[in-house]
């Protein structure tokens, strides 16, 4: 046989494509040509495959050996295509059966190690969209794949293993000693077995003193899903209270978990081998670039922070500091949920469906809040600090609540606060009172809900609207301010039981939009 093939995964973004590849071994001088838009790093597969098939015991044929990576037009990135190239090259020399449908995913060592990649979890699940249901991977990447159902895995350490499972007869290795491959059937389903895994350490409410009216706000935005901010003095205890809201969310469903631990997969910061059970938090600094929190890099572009966070909370502090580019880049997935990253190589599309927290300072010293006797700050120095967050993206931050310092009162009754179980308990009841009022629409919380439908269908009877429909005529509210009104009465409903919002809800709601006046 002069022609092989085998599998492998190439990602854009979280979506992955099946990559056929062939080589053919010819009759001209020793080469080794490499097709299908390779990378830098898929470029330099050629002598790592080679050394690592040598090492292997299974040397690559001496004549001239092209290798094409199909669909031609899709650029192919990274270093988890080179045991699918060693793969369809052993097949074209004859020295291994043809594979079949199995899709290769790893890198390898020059002494034939198979080493872990990123992105194994978004791969495995587009492999099984394909219709392919056996994956190879590293023995590292295992347990992670393994979280997809109704594939079977095959996890070894080096390509001599890999070889004598499907067949060859290698000799002369560095790894003489085969280890058992470990595989999980197609019918089983891991989801229901993985372990929740949330941040150590989680953070309790009941730490905060005082603040009863920052607490409670929230709570709100946990119970309905809203965006969040809060300005008052340092010490006043917003970056505290944004700690601790992941700490009140409901644990991710099946779906969820499965797209955060894909996220985290690409993004490859820790090991994947269970799913993300608790809902991710994201702090950037506030000197980040726009590559860090929205994502990009060179090339196709990289998740950032804010796909990071999704599903989860995305903590600003100090939200003026950031450049206002960055900011304003924000708005497009408080709208929508998802980031498109246009790039020259091609478009990359993540989820981003985050709470974003806002914290800030009432001016650039800080001291500017109560009664303000020491703040030296001007007029015009105030405008400047606040201009960085531009009306557009404030109106569509539903919960706006300035924070003051606590006193001494408060400081002396730690034992008052109630803890985040107790409230999150009240957290998942109204979310539930959610998910089972907003099914027919397509929603699972209030953040998410449409206007229309807000407007439409679940629009509270009689003058219950009468305050919203006034500061709507005069001007304090926009008609996306007043959207967001109903949808924070409705989580103020949820919260106290109500079948529908009263006219205290939605008062309520509204003060919870209206106390932050930027200079």
């Amino acid at each position: 046989m002069s022609l092989g093939r085998a599998y492998a995964v190439g990602l854009v973004g979280l979506e992955g494509r099946i990559v056929e590849v062939e080589a053919d071994i010819g009759q001209s001088l020793p080469a080794f040509v490499l097709l299908g838009l390779p990378d830098a790093a898929l470029n330099e597969a050629r002598d790592r495959v080679r050394s690592a098939a040598r090492n292997s015991g299974l040397p690559l044929s001496r004549r001239k050996l092209t290798v094409n990576l199909m669909p031609a037009d899709l650029h192919k990135r990274g270093s988890g295509f080179d045991l699918a190239i060693v793969m369809a090259a052993l097949a074209a020399a004859g020295d291994l059966p043809d594979p079949g449908r199995t899709v290769f995913i790893g890198e390898l060592g020059l002494n034939g190690r198979l080493q872990p990649v990123r992105g194994v979890l978004p791969s495995v699940m587009a492999a099984v969209a394909e219709g392919f249901t056996r994956v190879v991977v590293s023995s590292r990447n295992r347990e992670e794949a393994e979280l997809v159902p109704g594939c079977q895995i095959r996890g070894y350490d080096c390509l001599a293993e890999v070889a004598r499972a499907f067949g060859a007869d290698p000799a002369g290795l560095l790894y003489p000693k085969p280890l058992p491959a470990t595989a999980t059937t197609a019918g089983q389903t891991p989801l229901a077995a993985s372990q929740a895994q949330g941040p150590a350490g989680q953070k309790d409410l009941a730490d905060i003193a005082g603040q009863h009216e920052a607490r409670f706000a929230v709570e709100v935005a946990a119970a309905g899903g809203h965006h969040l901010l809060l300005t008052g003095p340092p010490g006043a205890g917003k970056t505290m209270l944004a700690e601790r809201l992941p700490g009140i969310l409901p644990d991710l469903d099946d779906a969820q978990a499965m797209e955060v631990t894909a996220i985290h997969s690409l993004d490859g910061r820790a090991a994947c081998n269970s799913l993300l059970r608790r809902p991710p938090f994201e702090a950037p600094h506030h000197g980040a670039s726009m590559a860090s929190v929205i994502g990009g890099g060179s090339g196709m572009p990289r998740p950032g922070a804010a796909s990071r966070a999704h599903r989860g909370v995305l903590f600003l502090d100090e939200a003026p500091e950031y450049e206002r580019r960055v900011l304003d880049a924000l708005r497009q997935p408080l709208e929508s949920g998802r980031l498109v990253l246009h790039r020259s190589a091609g478009t990359a599309v993540y989820p981003a469906r985050f709470q974003l927290v806002l914290a800030a300072n009432p001016c650039p010293c800080g001291k500017g809040g109560g009664r303000g006797r020491d703040c030296t700050c001007t007029s015009l120095q105030c405008r400047r600090y606040f201009s960085r967050l531009s009306g557009p993206l404030l109106d569509r931050v539903d919960i706006q609540l300035g924070v003051e310092r606590v006193g001494l009162r408060e400081l002396a009754d730690p034992g008052a606060a109630e803890t985040s179980r107790d409230v999150a308990a009240r957290v998942a009841a109204a979310r539930e009172r959610q998910q089972n009022r907003l099914a027919p629409w397509g929603s699972a919380s209030n953040a998410e809900v449409t206007g229309a439908v807000l407007r439409g269908k679940l629009r509270p009877p009689g003058g219950v609207l009468s305050v919203v429909d006034r500061a709507l005529d005069n001007g304090a509210l926009t008609a996306r301010g007043y959207d967001r009104v109903l949808r924070l009465a409705w989580t103020v409903a949820d919260l106290a039981g109500h079948e529908m919002p009263d006219a205290d809800d939605v008062g309520q709601a509204l003060s919870l939009r209206q106390q932050v006046r930027t200079p």
